[in-house]
């Protein structure tokens, strides 16, 4: 009952926490006029979970900590993630609006294969702009060094992919049965959905489920043998 309790309050600070980060995305995207905060948003959204997964000892966040973070990270992202997004945001509309005309035109049997081709790049391409600014909060490199390392991930990390995929499907389903959730969490749980994925299963450098939380349950244990040895000699 004890682990039912513990486990339940972390879920509802979970959802805390994703609900005081979409009220910060939207407040923080009308301080930017919307345009030039929309990227710095997404960017802040990111960051606030890339620092929310690294506190591995301590993710019950209060309001307080997740908007401070939240905003700590926006302020640094106004001119860089506009630079990063815009360009992003041109590519796949130009990607969508060829798929739109293949499939709005007759263009005979080229125009079903175009159709496709057009489809599985759109996939890739959002995959790729998903994956980009999660790789993008966690390591201070250049763009093009994101866009590489981005582009890599999702071809040679194809279980990540096929998560995100999966998460992603299942977040839509959620939102279209019960609007409610989209309204009071709108992109804040499809972008904990990508970082959850990339942490568990994208083997990425600094966020990697499998380096920080076996290294912090050995800290835990060394820390009980110490604790138990320190016991046991003031017994004696």
């Amino acid at each position: 009952m004890r682990r039912f309790a513990v486990g339940y309050e972390y879920l509802c600070r979970i959802v805390l926490m994703l609900m005081v980060s979409q009220v910060a995305f939207l407040v923080h995207t009308v301080m930017g006029l919307v345009l030039g905060g929309f990227f710095p948003s997404v960017a802040a959204l990111y960051a606030t979970f890339r620092t929310w997964l690294l506190d591995v000892t301590d993710r019950s966040w209060s309001i307080n900590r997740t908007w401070a973070t939240f905003h700590r990270a926006w302020r640094e992202e106004i001119v860089s993630a506009n630079l990063f997004g815009w360009p992003q945001l041109a590519v796949w509309a130009l990607l969508l609006w060829d798929y739109y005309l293949v499939n709005w035109n007759d263009m005979g049997t080229i125009g079903i294969a175009l159709s496709g081709v057009l489809l599985v790049l759109n996939v890739l391409y959002g995959l790729f702009v998903l994956v980009s600014w999660a790789v993008r909060a966690n390591f201070d490199e250049k763009p093009t060094w994101i866009v590489r390392t981005s582009l890599q991930m999702v071809i040679a990390r194809p279980l990540c992919s096929v998560m995100i995929v999966a998460l992603l499907v299942a977040t839509s389903w959620a939102y279209y049965t019960w609007p409610g959730l989209a309204a009071a969490l709108g992109l804040t749980v499809p972008g904990y959905a990508v970082m959850m994925a990339i942490y568990s299963f994208g083997r990425l450098p600094g966020m990697d489920v499998h380096v920080l939380e076996p290294l912090e349950e050995r800290k835990k244990n060394k820390a009980r043998r110490m604790q138990g040895s320190r016991e046991s000699r003031e017994g004696r």
